[in-house]
């Protein structure tokens, strides 16, 4: 048994132990530090595609190309001094899986920037909550007017639909010689009924008439009620402002009940899956797009040459668009010096003159790019370059 003393001796054995415990706990904090370090050693951008899904060529070719703009860059010797992590998130083409996404990449990953999504529809979800946390989002495709004036941390790569539905109705009226058009279009997707509109008032500006339009909803496979109402109005032109999977539907069912009109479509066309859906129906076809693989400017020349190195194959403009605007955003990083929200927002926005694939890239004040787009044709089941409009 311990007398007096031990239990004196114990006591102070004790409270020495306590405080010894005490003063390790900041220790302990400190020690978790470097631990987090690492992460800093790495500037982290968050991508937002569809890469499963209706439209998931559109995520596979937008995901190729930002990978290869980030190996081209951390293979001489990243950005500021760090490499570049890509943290990619996969909406299905679907709004709130948009919505979720970017919400992830904010509070979860923690970057500093994000590219996407790529359709109008997913980016009209997603936008708002990047700008709700001071976060540059610069979406490659999404051409619907309604995007950018969200906020002034919003950006993009491609230019709007009320050029793409005036370049087509110009194409059909000038080019074409069009006097009368149909329309096919789902009333559902902001992108299609946006195009829709934008070409209807362009067309009839210039003194063509839409003598019939028609629409469907997400998902419809049947089109033939539709296109019944527009044989008997025998327009010179059917204007079907969707994307390649549904378009390829529409394109067959079109020529199965006898109509003869030329299609003409916008930049969602842009896919190898749309002759493989629409086969010899979708032949002599138009539509507008952002890049050609025949262009010949260096910036093309040279991402074409890389991108078929790495993966084999031509990459489309979904591909072109989404080098664009990842390195658009490096480029902005780059000008700005740091990677806060503020600085780089202020440095997308200022971007002026940027040699990119698709054509030199000047923001204008809604942060839309002032730039060309291109005609092209399918021919032999093969994308052809027929003309430029400029702005």
């Amino acid at each position: 048994m311990l007398g007096r003393k031990g239990f004196a001796v114990l006591a102070v054995i004790l409270i020495v132990a306590l405080l010894a415990g005490c003063t390790q706990q900041p220790a302990s904090k400190e020690q978790s530090k470097p631990a987090e370090q690492p992460k800093a050693d790495k500037i982290k951008i968050g991508v937002v595609a569809p890469l499963t899904g209706d439209v998931a060529t559109f995520g596979q070719s937008t995901k190729n190309a930002i990978e290869l703009a980030r190996d081209q860059l951390n293979a001489k010797g990243g950005l500021l001094g760090k490499q570049v992590e890509l943290v990619f998130e996969d909406d299905k083409n679907d709004p709130n899986e948009t919505a979720a996404a970017v919400k992830k990449l904010i509070s979860q990953d923690k970057v500093v920037a994000i590219v996407g999504s790529v359709a109008s529809k997913c980016t009209l979800a997603g936008a708002p909550i990047a700008q709700e946390n001071k976060i540059p989002m610069i979406t490659p495709t999404s051409t619907n007017e309604k995007v950018t004036p969200i906020g002034e941390y919003i950006s993009r790569a491609c230019f709007i639909d009320p050029f793409q539905g005036k370049v087509m109705a110009k194409f059909a009226g000038e080019n074409l010689k069009a006097k009368a058009a149909a329309m096919l279009y789902d009333v559902s997707n902001d992108y299609s009924k946006g195009l829709a509109e934008n070409f209807k008032a362009a067309f009839e500006a210039a003194g063509g008439k839409v003598v019939e339009s028609q629409t469907y909803g997400k998902g419809d496979q049947d089109f033939h009620a539709q296109l019944t109402k527009i044989k008997p109005t025998k327009p010179d032109v059917i204007f079907l402002p969707d994307y390649y999977n549904t378009v390829g539907l529409i394109a067959k069912q079109v020529r199965e009940v006898g109509i003869k009109s030329v299609l003409l479509g916008g930049d969602g066309w842009d896919s190898e899956d749309l002759v493989k859906i629409g086969g010899d129906a979708v032949e002599g076809g138009y539509f507008s797009n952002h890049y050609s693989v025949e262009q010949k400017n260096p910036e093309a020349v040279d991402f074409i040459k890389a991108y078929k190195d790495k993966y084999g194959k031509e990459p489309d403009a979904l591909a072109a668009l989404g080098y664009d605007a990842v390195t658009m955003l490096f480029d902005a990083i780059r000008r700005a010096g740091k990677t806060d929200g503020p600085a780089v927002k202020d440095a997308i926005n200022a971007t002026k003159n940027f040699k990119a694939v698709s054509g030199s890239i000047t923001l204008d004040a809604n942060r839309n790019p002032i730039k060309s787009a291109v005609v092209v044709t399918i021919a032999k089941g093969k994308q052809k370059f027929v003309t430029q409009v400029n702005p």
